[in-house]
C-alpha cells in the first residue's frame, strides 16, 4: 500500500532539510501518546541507522539509503528488522520549494500498516515540524537583536548557543535538549556520574569543578528531586536539599566563569508557580504578585534566592515559574491519561481550583525565549494565558478522548496518599497565574487553549 501525507511549512527548503539532519529531530517527531523511545538517532541521513524502542524488547530499526539521499530535496529510510520488515516500510521524505518561499513537505510511505494508525501520527509530525521551525525562526531574530545590543555574544549572530544544562534525563530536560539541538544549538549535559558521551561533563552539585561551565554561553538548571510524593519531613527535606544548595553552587560557578572568561551571559533556572501559595482564590497572579503561604512557597523563594550569585555577577538571570506541564509521557497528564482512556477519569474534589497549565511545546519555547531575549530577567510565569478550573480540565480532557468524566475523587484518599499537607499544596493547589512578562515582550503561544493542546499531543487532532 502506498500512502502520502503533505503540508506546507512556512520556512525555506534548506532550513527544513537541515532541521532533519540535527540531533534531537527524531525525538521531536515522535508521537508522545505512543509507547515509543528513541534508542539512537542516525548519524547521517545518507546511510545512518535509527533505532526506536517499542514495547518491551521490540525495536524498530530504520536504515537510510544512499540512493534516496539528495539534499535538500529528499532522503529515504526503510525498516530492516523483523517482524516489522514483513509488513514493509519504505519512507520517502520529500521537500519541494513553493513560490512564496515556503516548503511543501511530503511523506510517501510504502507499507502494509493501516492508514488509520498512520494518519494521526503523520498529522502530528507535520504540525510539530512547522511549530518547531517557526519558534526557532523567531528565536534567531530575537537572538540577533540581543547580540547587537550586547546581551549575547557576537558569534550567536552566525550560529547557535552553547547551553550547559542540568536535568537532561528528566521529563522536561530530555525534551528541551532535543528541542535545542534540533534548532542548531549545542547542549553540554551536566551529569552526576562519569561522562559517557562527548557532550557530557561531570557535575558535583555540592562543589562544581573549576571550568565546569567553560565555553558555555548560557546555563539552564533543571535538576531537582520530584516534588510529587507524600509530604513527610524526609521528603520535604530531600526536595529542599536538591534545590537550594545545588542551585547556589551552580550560580556561584557561573559567576566565577563569568569573571574568568566573560561568560556565561544567561542563567535560566527552573522554578514553580508554587511561589504564590496553595490557594489565592480567584486572584489573578502575575510576576509582581507576592509570595503566598505554605512549604512550596517557602521552597520556591529560597530556590530563586539561590540564583543571586549569578545575577550579582552581571549574568542575566531568569526564574521560570512553571505551571502544570501537559505531556502524556509523565507529570499530571501522564497519570490521568490512562484513567480517562479507561473511562474512570474525573475531577479532583469540587473542581473549583485553578490549574495554571502549560503545554510541553510551549514550555520549551519559553525556555528558548528566556535564553535569547535580553528583555527578560527575574521571575517568569511559564503558564498558558488561559488557566482553567479543575472541573473544566477534566471535562476538556474527557471530550478530547471521547470518554465520560463522571467521577469525582474526594479529598480523603488523596490526603491518605500524599498527607494532608501534600494534598493541599500539590493535588488541590489553586493558582490563577498568567504570563504577564511574556505578554509584555510579545510572546506567542503555540497552544493557547487546553483542548487544542491536548488534541495535538494525544493524537486526537480534528482536521
Amino acid at each position: 500500500m502506498r500512502l502520502s501525507y503533505s503540508s506546507a511549512v512556512q520556512q525555506p527548503r534548506e532550513d527544513v532539510f537541515a532541521w532533519h539532519t540535527r540531533p534531537g529531530a527524531l525525538r521531536r517527531l515522535m508521537p508522545p501518546w505512543l509507547p515509543l523511545q528513541v534508542v539512537s538517532e542516525a548519524s547521517s541521513l545518507r546511510d545512518g541507522r535509527s533505532v526506536v524502542g517499542l514495547w518491551g524488547p521490540l525495536q524498530w530499526v530504520a536504515q537510510h539509503r544512499p540512493e534516496g539521499y539528495d539534499p535538500p530535496n529528499c532522503f529515504v529510510d526503510e525498516v530492516v528488522n523483523l517482524p516489522w520488515r514483513l509488513a514493509g516500510w519504505r519512507h520517502n521524505h520529500l521537500f519541494s520549494p513553493a513560490q512564496d518561499g515556503s516548503t511543501v513537505v511530503e511523506d510517501k510511505v510504502e507499507t502494509a500498516l493501516p492508514p488509520s494508525f498512520l494518519g494521526q501520527m503523520f498529522s502530528y509530525r507535520h504540525r510539530q515540524l512547522a511549530g518547531d521551525l517557526s519558534v526557532h525562526s523567531w528565536a534567531r531574530e530575537v537572538a540577533r537583536d540581543s547580540a547587537a545590543a550586547g546581551g549575547l555574544p557576537e558569534h550567536v549572530r552566525a550560529g547557535g548557543l552553547t547551553v550547559a544544562m542540568t536535568g537532561t534525563s528528566g521529563l522536561i530536560g530530555s525534551e528541551l535538549a532535543a528541542f535545542l539541538t534540533s534548532g542548531g544549538h549545542r547542549v553540554v549535559r551536566l551529569v552526576r556520574r562519569a561522562p559517557a558521551r562527548p557532550d557530557e561533563r561531570e557535575w558535583a552539585p555540592a562543589s562544581p569543578a573549576p571550568g565546569l561551565l567553560a565555553g558555555a554561553d548560557a546555563v539552564v538548571h533543571l535538576a531537582g528531586a520530584s516534588i510529587a510524593g507524600r509530604f513527610s519531613e524526609a521528603h520535604k527535606q530531600a526536595v529542599w536539599d536538591s534545590r537550594a544548595l545545588p542551585t547556589r553552587r551552580l550560580a556561584e560557578a557561573a559567576a566565577e566563569e563569568r569573571g574568568r572568561s566573560g561568560g556565561p551571559y544567561c542563567f535560566v533556572c527552573a522554578s514553580a508557580v508554587g511561589f504564590y501559595g496553595y490557594d489565592r482564590g480567584d486572584e489573578v497572579l502575575d510576576e509582581a504578585s507576592g509570595q503566598g503561604d505554605g512549604f512550596l512557597a517557602r521552597l520556591v523563594a529560597a530556590w530563586e534566592a539561590a540564583t543571586l550569585p549569578a545575577a550579582e555577577a552581571g549574568i542575566r538571570t531568569v526564574n521560570v515559574r512553571t505551571g502544570l506541564v501537559q505531556w502524556p509521557r509523565g507529570g499530571v497528564l501522564g497519570a490521568l491519561y490512562p484513567l480517562f482512556m479507561s473511562g474512570l477519569g474525573g475531577r479532583l474534589g469540587a473542581g473549583r481550583q485553578w490549574l495554571p497549565w502549560v503545554s510541553m511545546d510551549d514550555l520549551l519555547g519559553i525556555y528558548l525565549r528566556a535564553l535569547v531575549d535580553r528583555r527578560l530577567s527575574g521571575p517568569l510565569n511559564a503558564v498558558s494565558p488561559q488557566p482553567v478550573t479543575g472541573r473544566a480540565y477534566a471535562e476538556t480532557l474527557a471530550r478530547a478522548l471521547r470518554r465520560p468524566a463522571v467521577f469525582s475523587v474526594p479529598s480523603f484518599p488523596v490526603a491518605l496518599a500524599l498527607g494532608s499537607e501534600g494534598a493541599r499544596e500539590f493535588a488541590f493547589a489553586s493558582q490563577r497565574a498568567v504570563p504577564r512578562a511574556l505578554e509584555r515582550v510579545g510572546h506567542s503561544f503555540r497552544h493557547q487553549d487546553l483542548e487544542t493542546a491536548l488534541r495535538h499531543m494525544l493524537g486526537r487532532w480534528k482536521a
